[in-house]
């Protein structure tokens, strides 16, 4: 069952902006704790895109990530009608597949900006950042996160503070982008590179910044955190039976788990 009104009020903290419950915003408070630089970054690039996010994410991934989110969804065993937490929710994209799917969803996001379509959909929505998360142990059955972990100074830490907060045999799933092997590596660079931040010619200044950190960044992650780390650190977490999919030669990584 999901996490009452009163009990989604009472996990606002010190870490956590603002609530609203079924659409209706209801609490608003200062975010107090100093945010490590990666979350910096957050907060930084997607307040400027956040009204037309939706529509040039999938123009400028041609329409892979809908096609991520959606099969991470559905591949993700959580019962139906169990409550689910969507980490880095955004817009609402990944919030509205569980909706869909019957799920009764808690939105959590950094930028009040990118939670309004969450809120929009009449999810539960809370602002505050998936290393803090400001639940208790267990709320949930299950939780998704997408393009986390990259925005967290700790992965491993972040994953185990995901962990806490699903109930044991809870499942979790993730949408991150991958790093194309191959062939299509080269193809990888020309395009985070050269075309992405190109498309703030058309889609706006906001998305020319996005363009210029996200191949960089991406990359780097991919330096840090192979797949065969990022498996190793679910299971550090407290997850077992993690399975990958990668999906759009490579450029799109698909994780699920099983909370111990």
């Amino acid at each position: 069952m999901l996490p009452s009104r009163d009990e989604i009020a009472a996990a606002v903290t010190a870490g956590t902006a603002a609530v609203s419950h079924g659409g209706e915003a209801e609490t608003r408070c200062p975010l107090k704790q100093t945010l490590p630089e990666p979350t910096r970054d957050a907060i930084g690039l997607f307040p400027s895109i956040a009204r037309n996010y939706e529509r040039w994410a999938a123009i400028l991934s041609m329409g892979q990530d809908a096609y991520w989110r959606r099969e991470m969804v559905a591949r993700l065993p959580a019962p139906r009608g169990g409550a689910v937490l969507d980490i880095a929710a955004g817009t609402g994209l990944i919030t509205r597949e569980l909706q869909r799917r019957g799920h009764q969803v808690v939105a959590l996001d950094l930028n009040p900006e990118m939670l309004a379509g969450a809120i929009a959909s009449r999810a539960s929505a809370v602002q505050g950042v998936g290393q803090t998360l400001p639940f208790a142990d267990g709320s949930f059955e299950g939780a998704t996160f997408g393009y986390l972990l990259r925005y967290v100074p700790d992965p491993l830490e972040t994953l185990r503070e995901v962990a806490r907060v699903v109930r044991p045999g809870g499942v979790v799933g993730m949408v991150e982008f991958g790093r194309p092997r191959g062939i299509a590596g080269p193809l990888w660079v020309l395009y985070t590179r050269l075309v992405l931040p190109a498309s703030g010619l058309i889609a706006g200044l906001g998305w020319t910044r996005v363009g210029r950190f996200l191949g960089p960044n991406i990359d780097a992650f991919h330096r840090r955190h192979p797949e065969a780390a990022l498996v190793t650190m679910w299971e550090a977490a407290g997850f077992e039976a993690v399975r990958v999919a990668r999906r759009s030669l490579g450029g799109g990584l698909l994780m699920w788990g099983r909370r111990r």
